[in-house]
């Protein structure tokens, strides 16, 4: 038993690396027990336990959020992240997304950004919602970041610790599910899961990730890639045919 054991929930970071204290959608289950279960995600419990018993602040407060308010029915778009925000009070368990009334990380400011510019959808009101996007996420958008947890101020420090593996395994089940998709692969990492997805059934939109270092790089800029409007019209044509 670790040190935080028995704390209630905190608002900002992880206590517990208990499973059963992180719902999911019902149709996510199987998958997320059956990783659990597994040597892989034995090994990645072991891990989150053994950095909080050693004092590590870890975010978010609930990895697997994303899953809780998008079931795998209702997904009709997936946006892929890397790794949650690394500082505290932003992560909220949705990738790109943050707690209300935290100041928008500049990836996030590019999306508003690129969706006003695309669809005129001016930014929403700060302080609330902010640059939360929970609402995204109720409305059949997928903000699933490839690794789910991460380290107070250490970037990408819980990668490679079998995070990737359940998230390969979800990019899955809902490439094969019975919906077709629209996935929106930003930068190459994200890029790196075309392989999971077959083209022909969904949509891919691929752009350079949103972050100012690279969203107006050549030769696929974020800023002016149109992906809201063709995602939206390709979401009224499928609409139309079934």
């Amino acid at each position: 038993m670790h040190q935080l054991d028995g704390l209630p929930p905190s608002p900002d970071r992880l206590t517990r690396a208990e499973p059963a204290a992180w719902p999911v959608a019902p149709g996510w289950r199987a998958t997320t027990d059956a990783f659990f279960h597994s040597p892989t995600g034995a090994k990645l419990l072991g891990f989150l336990r053994a950095r909080l018993s050693e004092g590590a602040v870890i975010f978010p407060p609930q990895p697997l959020r994303a899953l809780e308010l998008t079931p795998p029915e209702e997904v009709r778009v997936v946006i892929l992240g890397q790794d949650p925000y690394h500082g505290l009070g932003q992560a909220e368990g949705l990738a790109f997304s943050v707690a209300p009334g935290v100041a928008l990380p500049p990836s996030l400011r590019n999306i508003f950004k690129e969706l006003q510019r695309d669809l005129g959808t001016p930014p929403p009101p700060f302080p609330v919602p902010g640059g939360s996007l929970v609402k995204w996420a109720a409305h059949g958008v997928l903000l699933l970041n490839t690794c789910l947890t991460v380290e107070e101020a250490l970037p990408a420090s819980h990668a490679g610790k079998g995070w990737e593996v359940l998230t390969d395994t979800l990019i899955r089940q809902v490439a094969e599910g019975e919906n077709p998709v629209v996935f929106m692969l930003w930068g190459a990492h994200a890029q790196s899961k075309r392989a999971l997805i077959d083209a022909g059934r969904h949509k891919v939109l691929v752009a350079n990730h949103p972050s100012p270092l690279s969203a107006l790089r050549p030769p696929l800029p974020f800023i002016g890639c149109g992906h809201f409007s063709q995602a939206r019209e390709w979401r009224e044509a499928h609409q139309k045919k079934t």
